[in-house]
């Protein structure tokens, strides 16, 4: 709408690669993928092994979450494995999430009918949300089926004990489906959300009051990644551990302990979210 606000739930396209749109969103998902793929490079190649401080701030910042991934688990094997996974879908998501507050998002674009910026927030399209979400699930099922094996893993869904356990087991795979939507709207819900709400402040009071709504949203951004990854690892936890019945009858009560600790904080998470 020319002159006013102009909100799109689709993402826009800003041209086609044969039937295939290409939309500011995959364009912005890619060069945020290509920064933080360069900038890893880079650090890479500028580790010492004196480290400096600047250096000894980076390895605090990766081995906090490195160590929290090891206890969640329970399983350094897994953890190893899992946590460049979870590090790259926090980074990923913050550094898309904090790039689409910046002015060149909607500063640059094509000029056509209205016009198309180059750069928009990819978390405010739900493709993209789905894909991460798409990634993280198979990832979860995959883990499962490594540690615990296909017939162990599968039993947690299908039993035949007892009719309880087959009704419980049904609702434990509805709710493992359920993951995708979780983790797609909930990620697409908040930052949606912020993205209207800046949008609106900016048409109706363009000065300062938009500022501290700016850096409320980067705090939003980060909170959002940080839930994405937190999620994935406590989802994680609980497809490596096996039925609680089970780990009862075998004498593994630490896994059940830990599994315990899993739904709690995943709860907390939920909640405090």
């Amino acid at each position: 709408m020319t002159g006013g606000i102009s909100i799109h739930l689709a993402p826009l396209a800003l041209f086609h690669i044969g039937s295939v749109p290409i939309t500011n969103t995959l364009v912005t998902a890619l060069f945020v993928s290509i920064l933080l793929a360069v900038g890893a490079f880079f650090i890479g190649r500028s580790l010492k092994l004196k480290p400096g401080k600047a250096q000894l701030v980076l390895e605090m910042l990766i081995t906090y979450p490195y160590q929290l991934t090891k206890d969640t688990l329970e399983n350094d094997a897994v953890a190893e494995r899992v946590f460049p996974l979870i590090m790259t879908l926090f980074l990923f998501v913050l550094g898309v999430n904090w790039f689409g507050l910046l002015p060149i998002t909607e500063g640059i674009g094509v000029k056509g009918a209205d016009i198309v910026p180059f750069f928009y927030s990819p978390a405010t399209d739900l493709n993209f949300t789905l894909a991460l979400a798409l990634i993280a699930f198979f990832t979860i099922e995959i883990f499962g089926i490594a540690t615990l094996g296909f017939i162990k893993y599968a039993n947690k869904f299908i039993t035949f004990a007892s009719p309880i356990a087959f009704v419980v087991g049904l609702i434990e795979l509805v709710s493992e489906v359920a993951r995708l939507i979780s983790f797609s709207f909930r990620l697409f819900g908040n930052v949606f959300a912020g993205k209207v709400l800046i949008l609106v402040i900016l048409f109706f009071v363009p000065y300062f009051l938009p500022v501290p709504f700016q850096a409320f949203e980067l705090f939003v951004g980060f909170i959002q990644a940080a839930i994405f990854a937190l999620l994935t690892l406590f989802f994680t936890k609980i497809a490596i551990s096996g039925h609680p019945e089970h780990e009862h009858q075998d004498g593994h009560d630490g896994s059940e302990h830990g599994l315990g600790h899993a739904v709690a904080d995943e709860s907390k998470l939920i909640n405090a979210n």
